[in-house]
Parts: structure tokens; C-alpha cells; sequence
């Protein structure tokens, strides 16, 4: 070891390098920057810091300096050339293992997302990234109007926010297909509101979701989907709310279970609205807008921008076609049911 406990392995040949340049005055040769290189890497790869390599080699050139160099300059110029070689390997070293790191941590996170790894091994490897995963857990998921990746101002920006409210807390902050995701456990329901509030902000007003928690190494990848899910609900069903609960939203996914009933309401419900002039679409906007405002017809008018008779005018033309009266409670009930369903599955522009 030096002076600087950095092992002698790291500084080999450089005093030798130095003897040399003052005796002949030349430059180092392609092999010798190659061999700078490669101990710069290999220094890296030990964990050994560069400050620290650094200082060893300038004690190194002190202590080697040669007495009467007739040219203090070529040893000064090699003494440069050597540090800069050697710092280029330690860098290239240093790059190598952050895309490494980069690649595990990707392939981590997609498994997990995604759970198509072996749970076990699954949750060995989510303690390096500060997970337990044999806890319950749940997800948020942000969306803005742009996409995201690690690295980007948005996710670094909100990542900031977390650690500076919360430090270590087995988070993780990620990003998977352009939207921002945390993981956090299912106790601590703080850190995701407050990264609800900070990915808000920082996505210009785009929109959160929140996974239901759920346990074992399985829950995270449970709770990731039903956040995505809130997410495409919201996108159909044109629901406006900044942060969406996937627990406050079961209800939609229970309509839809039986698809084919639900297609089979929605067509012998709403099917005969497409005899309207102007085609169905018009008074399905209608109906929604009415049922939307709590079914005041002044707030569902201007919402539409209509004038309150007009708007009474399409009520009524809904009536006499469907047969169903949307002021009648049990038939309001089927409407708004069926209007739900009408946008879940994309009618009628997908016809069933």
C-alpha cells in the first residue's frame, strides 16, 4: 500500500515513466496510455476513489522527481499525459457500470411492473433498491402531457421533492412507458398523496392514479394495473378529478364484467337514439351533461352551451325515442347505466 492506501498494483510503471521522460525527454508511447488506461479501469472497478488515486500519484511524482532533470518540462507533459490516460479509463470504467446499474435496476423494475420473474428471487433483488416486498404495497401512476424517462427534469424534480419530505422510506421512483410511477408501502398512504400533489404540479395538471394496496410481491404488480386501469377509465369516461383511487372507481369495472350484457343494454337502451337527426351522438352527450350535473337541467344546458329550452327540447326527444323518461327515477337508473356502458365500450362509433 502508498502513502495514500492506494495498492502499488494501481501505480505500476508510473515512476519508471517518470525516470524516463527526464532521461530521454519523450513523450509516452500508444502502449504505455493503453496500460494507464487499463489500471485506471481496474483502480474503478475497486472502488477506489479518484481523489484519492490522484493524490497517490502526485506523492508518487514528488518522491520520484528526478534530481537535475534536464528537462523539467518533458516530465511534467508525461506526468500529464499519464493522469489524463488514467482518468480516462477510471471514467470509461465508471460509465460501464452506471449503464449496468441502469440496466439492472430497467430489468428490476419491468419484472416487477410486469411480475414475470420468480417471486422469490423477485424480492431478493427488490432489497437492493430499498423494497420489502414480503410487505403490502401500493402504486401511483402519473400522467402528463408529455413523455417521461429517468433522468428527465420532471421525474427528477418530483423525486427531489420525496426525498427531501420523506428520505429513505422504501420508495421507489421510477418511470415505465412515459408515465411517472411510486411504489410505496401500504401503511404509509402519505407518501403517495404527496407524490399525487408534487407529480400534479409537476406534469402541468396531468393526472394521478392510485392502486388499491395490496400484498406480497404480486400486490405491486395488482395495484400498478389497477392504476392504469383508473387512468384509461378516467380517459374513457372523460373524468376530470387531478387524483383517481382505483377503490373509488370498482364500480365501473363491475359493470363491465359481463360485456355482452352490458353491449346488449347499451344497444336496446340507447340504439334507437341513431334515428335522431344528427345521429345519436348528440343526445348522448346530452344525456351525460344531465346526468353529470346531478340531472339539473339549467347546469347540464350551459355545460353544453345550449339555451335551457333547447336543452329540455332533447330531453324530451330522448323520451319519445328510447321510451324511457330521464326524469323518472327508475328509468334515469338504466340511462345513466347505459350511458356509462356507451362509453366504456366506445359507442357507437364501435358498433356491436
Amino acid at each position: 500500500m502508498t502513502d495514500n492506501d492506494v495498492p502499488a498494483t494501481y501505480l505500476d510503471g508510473y515512476a519508471r515513466l517518470i525516470a524516463n521522460a527526464s532521461a530521454t525527454g519523450r513523450r509516452l508511447t500508444r502502449d504505455e496510455l493503453d496500460s494507464r488506461r487499463s489500471l485506471g479501469e481496474q483502480a474503478a472497478e475497486a472502488g477506489l476513489g479518484m481523489r484519492t488515486l490522484m493524490a497517490a500519484h502526485l506523492a508518487v511524482a514528488r518522491t520520484h522527481w528526478p534530481a537535475g532533470a534536464v528537462a523539467p518540462d518533458s516530465v511534467l507533459v508525461v506526468v500529464a499525459q499519464a493522469l489524463d490516460a488514467f482518468a480516462e479509463g477510471y471514467e470509461r470504467a465508471q460509465r460501464v457500470a452506471v449503464r449496468q446499474e441502469e440496466a439492472a435496476r430497467r430489468e428490476f423494475i419491468d419484472d416487477l411492473l410486469y411480475g414475470r420473474s420468480d417471486m422469490g428471487k423477485l424480492a431478493e433483488r427488490a432489497e437492493r433498491y430499498g423494497l420489502r416486498l414480503s410487505y403490502a404495497h401500493a402504486v401511483a401512476v402519473a400522467r402528463g402531457a408529455a413523455a417521461y424517462e429517468e433522468g428527465d427534469p420532471t421525474p427528477r424534480s418530483v423525486e427531489r421533492a420525496m426525498v427531501s419530505r420523506f428520505g429513505d422510506r422504501h420508495i421507489l421512483l421510477t418511470t415505465k412507458d412515459g408515465r411517472l410511477v411510486c411504489v410505496a408501502p401500504a401503511d404509509q398512504d402519505e407518501v403517495l398523496a404527496f407524490f399525487a400533489k408534487h407529480a400534479y404540479a409537476a406534469t402541468d395538471g396531468g393526472q394521478v392514479a392510485i392502486g388499491r394496496p395490496q400484498p406480497g410481491p404480486g400486490g405491486v404488480v395488482q395495484s400498478y394495473e389497477e392504476a392504469l386501469n383508473a387512468l384509461e377509465l378516467a380517459e374513457r369516461l372523460g373524468l376530470g378529478d387531478p387524483v383517481l383511487r382505483a377503490a373509488d372507481l370498482l364500480v365501473y369495472p363491475v359493470l363491465t364484467r359481463d360485456r355482452q350484457a352490458m353491449a346488449d343494454l347499451v344497444v336496446n337502451t340507447l340504439g334507437p337514439l341513431q334515428r335522431a337527426r344528427g345521429g345519436a351522438q348528440p343526445l348522448i352527450d346530452t344525456l351525460a351533461a344531465y346526468f353529470d350535473s346531478g340531472c339539473v337541467s339549467a347546469e347540464a344546458a350551459r355545460r353544453l352551451a345550449l339555451s335551457v329550452r333547447a336543452f329540455t327540447y332533447r330531453l324530451d326527444r330522448i323520451h319519445k325515442l328510447t321510451g324511457a323518461d330521464p326524469a323518472d327515477p327508475v328509468h334515469r337508473y338504466t340511462l345513466q347505466t347505459a350511458i356509462i356502458g356507451a362509453r366504456l365500450l366506445d359507442w357507437p362509433d364501435q358498433q356491436m
